[in-house]
């Protein structure tokens, strides 16, 4: 059992406010998912030819700034733009697969979370309310953001196994629900040059979306083909570069609820995460149909 959430921004003030927004909707689910926290936080998008990565490490003492340095030689331009103890996301001038490269071979102890021109991911195994506070995330705005609280019921917990999981620039995915064909899927999607850093189900679904958005589907398109090529139940919430997207299984065994107002949309796997928003009590309020695809893009600010 775990707890999913996202929020999409319609306006200046749920932006300017977001990482507060979803702080409270993490916690809220906290019944769900005490093991670990994640949140993927949307901000302003870097100009091209830039990129922020998010990153984290399990050796104490990383020394975030004699990285930024080499990355700024390397590149041109790198700043620190979040870090801590054991994570860092840095903003650098350069192309996201050029960056995330040369990370992975220079400093192979860090574990890349994220790449790309506007997502940034922070997770660990502590539990919703210490992570909010650790990681400062009311304090973060945006323009989307996804957030997950897991119950680990059949594996370890650790914070690379803790979702969101990102698998291609700016896209990441949050999952309630267990797949039951993902190691074959997972060795189909390593052929067609995928790769994984852990072996959650949840990661080869965000794998899966990742390569058919590389043959050109939309990601309305590749949400409809995890209908018929994944097998199991799940509700999927999952982030673009232009907005969110939430899909749950034809069964739809897995709970999801959804509310919009003027100002947002936000969906949860119970309500009472939605009763925290302002306005709730006057928002339209569904649960989401099994097998239909629902989409949130392009933020304008009103």
């Amino acid at each position: 059992m775990c707890g999913i959430v996202g929020i999409f921004s319609k306006s200046s003030a749920i932006a300017g406010q977001l990482g507060s927004h979803m702080s409270r909707m993490l916690v809220e689910m906290s019944a769900r998912g005490p093991d670990s926290a994640g949140a993927a936080i949307y901000g302003s998008p870097l100009g091209a030819g830039a990129c922020r990565v998010s990153m984290r490490t399990e050796q104490p003492g990383t020394d975030w700034r004699m990285l930024e340095s080499e990355l700024a030689r390397e590149f041109g331009s790198a700043n620190t733009h979040r870090s801590g103890q054991a994570y860092a996301c840095l903003q650098v001038a350069g192309e996201p697969d050029a960056v995330q490269h040369w990370i992975e071979t220079h400093m192979p102890e860090l574990d890349v979370m994220s790449v790309g021109r506007a997502l940034e991911i922070y997770k660990d195994a502590v539990s919703p309310r210490i992570f909010v506070e650790r990681f400062e995330l009311a304090r973060m705005s945006g323009t989307h953001a996804l957030g997950h609280t897991r119950m680990a019921t059949e594996s370890r917990v650790n914070p690379n196994g803790s979702h969101p999981f990102s698998t291609g620039l700016d896209l990441c995915l949050v999952h309630n629900g267990s797949l039951s064909n993902h190691n074959q899927l997972r060795r189909e999607l390593q052929r067609e040059g995928i790769s994984f850093r852990t072996e959650n189900d949840s990661e080869v679904a965000a794998g899966y979306l990742t390569w058919r958005l590389r043959g050109g589907s939309s990601i309305e398109q590749a949400l409809e083909g995890c209908l018929e090529d994944l097998d199991g139940f799940y509700t999927f919430a999952v982030g673009t570069l232009d907005g969110f997207a939430v899909l749950r299984d034809p069964i739809a065994c897995k709970p999801a609820v959804i509310a919009e107002t003027d100002d947002w949309v936000a969906m949860a796997s119970e309500f009472r995460a939605l009763a925290l928003l302002p306005g709730a009590a006057d928002a339209q309020v569904w649960e989401p149909e099994g097998g239909r695809v629902y989409t949130w893009g392009t933020t304008v600010f009103t």
